[in-house]
């Protein structure tokens, strides 16, 4: 490895200390010494947003399109870096990280592209009517302006695509907003040399620096510092339900409250209709196992409920055991996840009506699959088993009928995605479930699993709460780029004065 992390923060592009430190857990070799982040260092950098936001803000669209490609390049340059130091510190495989950091520079170069075309400004002209009676219209022109200053948050399970350079970072940047990221504690160094492309790429664009901060992790404090700054106008977040309602909370009760985008958790229901199962029952029990254990289950999309009739369990039950028999043990991203993992497990194992389908235990930083089975009534009268359980673990629900099946179907809380395993012969049932698992979730999807997440123009990577804080918001694909930007009409402006893209 080339990058030796100096366990600093990278303010307004400058390397700063802090009286106070804190040591990473690596999965892998020796924990570093990193400077912890205060109120202090989190209002110098949003101060560094705020005015950078008067020259970045009104930048043209080309001139960020080639920031956001410059990023990617940087962060390419560091790759072997990148992958080395991300494999240490969260344990994931190698492939998954070089994937993971090719969907990191893809969605910058995506949000390049989208922001050349111009559509994302929604520009609209009402031509003045001077002799319309009883009154005469103004000119009226409209068109999506960027917020300022955005806060976002590392996500622990996605140290590249939903971190310091993630759909957060990349979207706002596009937006024409400055954005200040508090790390995650779980990877510093990979954050850190993330962020250290960022700070190239913007060097090398001769933009302002205050564009771009990284202020690495510490106490809860600073993300509360970072989220009730005055100057801070929205917030981008992956993480806990717990973790998130409690930063929207502190949103929601600023003086001048901010829009706060938390993709929280979900179970991520799956539906497996008669047919299918008759057809491929065993089959889909192996697929559903593989999902589950995908990243050791540490997916926001992992399918953690599936409800198939009482009658058909089977067929779904011994796939997947046989699947999971195959399965060892996964390192997981953090102790303390792995240690709710273990807590999770234990609660939804001793709730009543809940059955063993396959058991193993674990211990330390290590994760294996567990999979039960229970009724839909006992599902019903047991609230714990609806929720998140983060890590491979999977619950079979079994419904007495087609009846009971869509009202399971009602019975959730908002999620991420919806699946409907179907056949033809299924169709008549898939679509009375459809509507409803429409209003439940931001994707609903056929004959797969929802682990993937294609980053894309019609990507919804959200849904109703719990599953994120704003129904109307995506935190994957292009839409992503409205959360921080908001409609202006200019009433009368000579176009002399009107922003670029408005005279056009």
């Amino acid at each position: 490895m080339t990058y030796t992390p100096h366990g600093q923060h990278l303010i307004a592009g400058t390397r700063t200390g802090a009286d106070e430190s804190f040591t990473s857990t690596p999965a892998t070799g020796e924990g570093r010494t990193v400077c912890a982040g205060n109120a202090a260092l989190i209002d110098r950098a949003v101060q560094a947003a705020e005015e950078a936001f008067w020259s970045f803000g009104a930048t043209d669209r080309e001139t960020r399109a080639v920031l956001l490609e410059t990023i990617a390049d940087e962060i390419e340059a560091r790759g072997a870096d990148i992958t080395e130091l991300a494999m240490s510190e969260s344990g994931l495989p190698q492939a998954r990280l070089e994937g993971e950091r090719g969907r990191t520079t893809g969605q910058l170069r995506m949000f390049a592209s989208h922001i050349r075309k111009g559509d994302y400004l929604d520009r609209r002209h009402d031509a003045a009517l001077p002799d319309r009676k009883p009154a005469p219209r103004p000119d009226l022109r409209m068109m999506q302006q960027p917020v300022g200053p955005v806060a976002v948050f590392g996500a622990s399970n996605f140290p590249l695509a939903f971190s310091v350079a993630g759909g957060d970072t990349a979207s706002a940047l596009a937006a024409g907003c400055p954005v200040v990221v508090k790390g995650h504690e779980a990877h510093p160094a990979t954050g850190e040399i993330v962020a250290e492309a960022i700070t190239a790429a913007i060097a090398k664009c001769g933009l302002p620096a205050g564009i771009f901060s990284l202020v690495q992790g510490g106490s809860r404090d600073v993300g509360e510092a970072l989220v009730t700054h005055p100057l801070i106008t929205a917030a981008g977040f992956t993480g806990s339900l717990g973790a998130g309602r409690a930063l929207y909370d502190l949103c929601a009760k600023r003086p001048e409250p901010i829009p706060f985008f938390g993709e929280l958790g979900s179970v991520n229901p799956m539906f497996l209709l008669p047919e299918a199962v008759a057809a491929r029952g065993a089959a889909i029990g192996t697929g559903w196992a593989g999902s589950l254990v995908m990243g050791a289950g540490q997916f926001c999309t992992n399918p953690g409920i599936a409800v198939v009739l009482a009658s058909q369990a089977e067929a779904i039950i011994e796939g997947a055991r046989a699947a999971l028999e195959g399965s060892g043990a996964q390192v997981m991203l953090t102790e303390g996840i792995a240690k709710a993992y273990r807590h999770g497990t234990a609660e939804v194992a001793k709730a009543k009506g809940v059955r063993d389908v396959f058991r193993s235990e674990c211990d330390g930083r290590a994760a294996t699959p567990n999979l039960f089975v229970v009724s839909g009534a006992d599902w019903l009268a047991e609230p714990i088993l609806s929720e998140e359980v983060f890590g491979p673990l999977g619950l079979l629900v079994t419904a007495e009928s087609e009846a009971e099946m869509l009202a399971l179907a009602k019975s959730f809380r908002g999620q991420l995605t919806a699946t409907l395993h179907m056949d033809d012969g299924d169709a008549d049932l898939a679509g009375r479930l459809l509507p409803v698992l429409a209003r439940r979730a931001g994707r609903v999807m056929a004959n797969g699993f929802p682990t993937g997440v294609e980053v894309s123009d019609a990507m919804v990577h959200g849904g109703p709460y719990p599953a994120s804080t704003n129904f109307g918001a995506t935190s994957v694909g292009t839409l992503a780029i409205r959360r921080f930007l908001r409609p202006v009409c200019y009433q009368n402006i000579a176009p002399a004065l009107l922003p670029k893209d408005l005279r056009e």
